[in-house]
């Protein structure tokens, strides 16, 4: 009946349920799943499989960048975080790092950390379609937010989005996920983010230094060659913060995200700048001198 179910395929617009429904309106006793058997053998409505072959990079060449969705016990809580990785495609070096929230101004936090841990930046770095990054396009006619743009400006690198679907592409920064949480999280404890993010940072730096059986080789190893070739850091690398306007009520506080930072009694009823970088936020009142430099858990 192979000729007959060829012929149902087309006229059932690829649906097999269809078929199969057309088939025993016919007087042909087949089971659904023979129907289905028979459609992968002879390839009916089965498109050839394409190798995926291999991607090959140079020294300093490029890196990759994503993030993933964490649950992690911290301070004795499960919790919902963002775990951000980078990776250097020659030498497989990885730096990683965990957020309560993952927006434009965590990425350039984190780039940031990333290009001071590895000493430098890599001609290109790869990203997913992520609107954090990516202002609006996908792939090739991706274009990236002005600051993200700003930021590999000044850290003489530039962004790529792979096209969508093509996973592959972010194969080197994709698999390391799985190893951190089957590996790092198991058996650890960490009382807040701070904890967290240091304890990361030295299994990055395990890691790195570990022989892979696989691979054949220590990161670091490559890493040494890998270091001349990256982009270096700029002279001055500038903090990272995010800036609010705010009113000093009457008790002398200004509130940011909840929560409530005293000030002098100077500028109440007056509007000061907030500074908020990745760990403190700084109260700053341009009128006299700054005010006060309050530091805040990363965990608010």
């Amino acid at each position: 009946h192979l000729d007959r179910i060829r012929q149902l395929y087309i006229k059932c617009e690829a649906s097999l349920v269809r078929v199969h429904e057309e088939l025993e309106a016919e007087g042909v006793e087949l089971g659904y799943s023979t129907l289905t058997w028979l459609c992968r053998k002879h390839g009916i409505g089965v498109e050839p499989k394409q190798a995926s072959g291999q991607y090959v990079f140079e020294p300093g060449q490029e890196s990759q960048h994503d993030t993933s969705p964490h649950d992690v016990k911290v301070g004795g809580k499960l919790r919902r975080l963002q775990c951000a990785s980078i990776v250097l495609c020659f030498s497989r070096c990885i730096f990683a790092q965990v957020y309560p929230r993952f927006t434009r101004f965590h990425a350039k936090v984190f780039l940031t950390e990333g290009a001071r841990y590895f000493g430098g930046t890599t001609h290109h770095a790869v990203v997913d379609n992520t609107s954090v990054l990516v202002a609006h396009g996908t792939g090739a006619r991706a274009v990236f937010a002005p600051e993200i743009t700003a930021w590999a400006e000044r850290f003489r690198t530039s962004f790529l989005a792979h096209e969508k679907g093509d996973a592959n592409r972010s194969a080197r920064v994709e698999r390391p996920f799985w190893f951190i949480e089957t590996n790092f999280y198991k058996g650890r404890t960490f009382s807040d983010l701070r904890d967290l993010n240091e304890q990361l940072r030295e299994w990055c730096n395990k890691v790195n230094a570990t022989y892979k059986p696989k691979l054949r080789f220590i990161p670091n190893d490559l890493r040494a060659v890998e270091q001349p070739t990256l982009r270096p850091l700029p002279i001055h690398v500038p903090e990272v913060y995010q800036l609010h306007e705010r009113l000093v009520d009457i008790e002398g506080y200004v509130c940011l995200h909840t929560n409530r930072y005293s000030v002098p009694e100077q500028p109440i009823h007056r509007t000061v700048q907030v500074h908020e970088p990745k760990d403190r936020v700084r109260v700053l009142d341009w009128k006299s001198t700054r005010l006060n430099s309050s530091h805040v858990s990363q965990s608010r």
